[in-house]
């Protein structure tokens, strides 16, 4: 969210600073991973599509201008291999909305029963025969490192100022000023926008320390039998295969060249501390990853493991975003808390929050990222 604001707001012409206490693209935070599903139809509520229909087109003009693949349009696959539909990210039935969403917003898709999904894509051969799926064309998935990396030098490009390896030790606001504190200097500003992901509630006190809280995430990539069965042209997926909010994974299709399939599942278990964050995987969550999802969902994925990362998720009590003015720091904009679903709209909430920071409004309808949600107003 910082890199595509920073970027938006340099392209109108703003005066801007960026600020990390890494040097992103980074694997600290959120945005990390090497892809991230993207979707048109976003199961999740109406609210998210104009953002999704944006960054598709932002994706693509910073391809033409960076020179850099961004976006890959393999298509997504939802589906539901269950007896009962399963909740996800607050909705009660993901796939069911996620049909709706695009019959109502008239976005291309195919309603896939399970033969015709075995079929196409053997590799959910294992699912149930009364499984349905959603295929969407026009999805498919994003590279974050590549994509914060163009916009980062896109701004740069556009004379934005980026300092990084400076953590930022507090925020102040009085008399219509932002004042801005690292470690190493003092910043004056007309306005902040703070998209700190998993530091916010530190950084931003109350009410967001009340209402964030962050997950940890582990992703995994397993290696393929050989020869493959995976078609040339596999999907991106996410998978409901039980009722329970715990029985849905998300993958992705594997990358030329490097014979794995990544796949990850969803953690709502709050941290103690973002200071004793476990950024390793062991072997028993390998090995109960593959036993509680791969193993009779899955064909032509073996239970070795390539690779594993972790990453961080910042959630809100209704798995919404937070995109809204702080309630105590007057011109201080806080933008962040995805709920673990953030990345495919970042480029489109970019170029949202840049207009609403420089013309007061923006062209999407922001209100229902509002913090009066949560009462906390």
């Amino acid at each position: 969210m910082g890199a595509a604001t920073l970027y938006q707001l340099a392209r109108a012409g703003a005066s801007v600073v960026g600020i990390d206490r890494f040097a992103p693209p980074h694997d600290q935070g959120s945005s990390h991973g090497d892809t991230r599903i993207t979707r048109l139809a976003v199961g999740e509520g109406a609210a998210y599509i104009p953002f999704v229909r944006r960054s598709h087109v932002i994706w693509r003009e910073l391809e033409a201008e960076s020179g850099e693949a961004l976006f890959e349009q393999c298509g997504v696959l939802v589906m539901t291999s269950s007896e009962a539909p399963a909740r996800h990210h607050g909705s009660e039935d993901f796939t069911g909305n996620t049909i709706e969403l695009a019959r109502r917003y008239g976005i291309d898709h195919e309603i896939l029963h399970a033969s015709q999904i075995k079929a196409r894509f053997p590799q959910f051969g294992p699912i149930r025969d009364d499984a349905i799926g959603y295929f969407e064309p026009e999805g498919g998935f994003v590279r974050p490192e590549k994509c914060i990396a163009a916009q980062l030098d896109a701004a740069r490009n556009l004379g934005a100022a980026v300092i990084t390896g400076e953590t930022v030790s507090s925020i102040e606001s009085e008399g219509g000023v932002v004042r801005i504190k690292t470690g190493e200097r003092t910043i004056m500003a007309n306005k902040a926008i703070v998209c700190a992901g998993m530091w916010s509630a530190n950084l931003l006190g109350e009410p967001f320390s009340a209402l964030l809280k962050v997950c940890r995430q582990k992703l995994f990539w397993f290696k393929l039998e050989e020869p493959s069965i995976f078609p040339q042209l596999s999907p991106t997926f996410i998978l409901s295969h039980g009722p329970l909010e715990t029985d849905i994974c998300y993958g992705f299709p594997p990358i030329p060249g490097e014979g794995s399939m990544k796949i990850a599942t969803e953690q709502y278990t709050a941290l103690d501390s973002i200071d004793t964050l476990d950024r390793t995987v062991s072997d028993e969550e390998v090995a109960q990853m593959y036993q509680s999802h791969l193993a009779g969902n899955f064909a032509g994925v073996t239970p070795e493991l390539v690779k594993a990362a972790v990453c961080t998720y910042t959630v809100t009590p209704d798995y919404g975003f937070i995109i809204d003015d702080h309630p105590a720091f007057a011109n201080v904009t806080v933008v962040s808390a995805c709920s673990g679903h953030g990345f495919k709209h970042s480029a489109g909430i970019g170029e949202a929050v840049a207009q609403r920071t420089l013309t007061g409004r923006s062209d999407v309808d922001l209100s229902a990222f509002s913090l009066s949600r949560f009462g906390a107003r």
